[in-house]
């Protein structure tokens, strides 16, 4: 971590250019490396199975040849993005005379620590390094040999460009004392985030004593009101459950309008269980449904994380809002809706990170957003919320120009 803090020095003083040639190097070098980096991920999710590890963890761990071609490519968005380093905030003069500029600038070095989710090693990368940042990853022993390679992989690219490799490190070889070195590592560690389970969240952000920015599960409802068309609610509770059902932007609860339940829920629980999703759902939902089996209170706190969802039938929008209050992570929330009062009311009185409208929650991402990827989802409310890129990886400092002046 002393030398990241010591390569952070030149990193925060590399142009545009030299940014987005190592940003180049290093996509590159992964899509050169995809047989390597693959069969060292075959070992990671052979070891998974072994060890009874959740299809839902194993597919966020999954490496594909489609997936490592997806990541260089998302490298070389990134590398395309404006410099985030250097934007002028704000900007002003003083009765003295002296001239103020607000300027954003690099963190210094910035720690990740996640869970089997080898993606997150090459977006935190460089995303920090397009900041001007070094890199300290913590990436979880479920993805060890995936990380390795593929921190391997990079710091290699690097150096055959002339940018110190030391920008980018892990603990990893340190199992669980890398990561509390990393949570204490006050003054050489400058921002920390963590991705992955509640759990995992929780104790970074309570054993921590470097400044988090926090990422938290994602309980997400989506409000099918009393004017909800049929297609669209079907289709974007669908897409929103199904298509990637182990990310956190995944919609795990689905409220119902009495006013439409009738005309709706058949329709929508016939869709998802003919994708091969199990509807958890209150007793009007599988009177309705015919199909499903009975929620419990869990249920409604559910990260499923898997083909599962719940599903209540409310008897207004005054109800879904008290209950998106009492269970919600305030990470993504989606109204289906052809009412503007509703919606704008629904915007305005839901506290989540993102609030949508006629949206799948799955748009809920830094590459949808076109940050080229993200940090993470933050669901705090200092410094950033919502997919971070980019500017939220930067910080500020005020510069001061003068011509003699003294404070009278």
């Amino acid at each position: 971590m002393r030398r990241a803090k010591d390569a952070a020095r030149s990193i925060g003083l590399l142009t545009d250019a030299q940014k987005r040639h190592g940003l180049h190097a290093i996509a590159d070098a992964i899509a050169a490396a995809a047989d390597e980096i693959i069969a060292a991920n075959r070992d990671d999710l052979q070891r998974g199975r072994e060890e009874g590890m959740s299809d839902a963890l194993q597919d966020r761990l999954s490496l594909t040849p489609s997936r490592v071609a997806a990541l260089a490519e998302a490298v070389r968005a990134i590398s395309e993005l404006p410099d985030p380093v250097g934007r002028v905030l704000d900007a002003r003069t003083l009765p003295s005379g002296v001239a103020l500029t607000k300027v954003s600038v690099p963190f210094g070095v910035v720690g990740a620590i996640y869970e089997a989710r080898p993606n997150v090693t090459v977006d935190i990368t460089a995303l920090a390094l397009r900041s001007g940042n070094a890199v300290v990853l913590r990436g979880g022993s479920a993805a060890a040999s995936s990380n390795a390679t593929i921190v391997s992989v990079m710091r290699r690219a690097l150096a055959s460009v002339g940018i110190d490799p030391e920008s980018v490190q892990t603990v990893d070889p340190f199992g669980r004392d890398g990561a509390r070195a990393l949570m204490t590592a006050r003054g050489l560690i400058d921002v920390l985030v963590p991705r992955g389970s509640a759990a995992l969240i929780h104790t970074v952000v309570t054993e921590s004593t470097v400044p988090v920015i926090e990422t938290g599960a994602g309980v997400v409802h989506i409000v099918l009101d009393e004017s909800a068309p049929l297609e669209w609610a079907r289709d974007i509770v669908v897409n929103a459950k199904v298509q990637r059902p182990s990310v956190c932007n995944a919609v795990e609860t689905v409220l119902v309008h009495r006013g439409a339940a009738e005309r709706l829920v058949p329709a929508v629980v016939d869709a998802l269980v003919s994708r091969g999703v199990t509807v958890h759902g209150d007793q009007t939902t599988l009177h309705l449904a015919g199909q499903g089996v009975p929620a419990d209170e869990a249920d409604w706190a559910a990260e499923y994380l898997s083909l599962d969802v719940a599903m209540r039938v409310v008897d207004d929008l005054d109800e879904a809002l008290e209950h998106i209050r009492r269970y919600s992570t305030q990470h993504t929330e989606s109204i289906i809706t052809m009412d503007d009062t509703s919606a704008e009311r629904f915007v305005a009185e839901v506290d989540s990170a993102v609030v949508m409208v006629n949206a799948s929650t799955r748009f809920t991402d830094g590459g949808e957003f076109g940050f080229g990827a993200e940090v993470g989802i933050s669901t705090q409310k200092l410094h950033a919320r919502g997919p971070m890129g980019l500017a939220e990886l930067t910080s500020a400092k005020w510069i001061a120009r003068g011509t003699g002046q003294v404070r009278g």
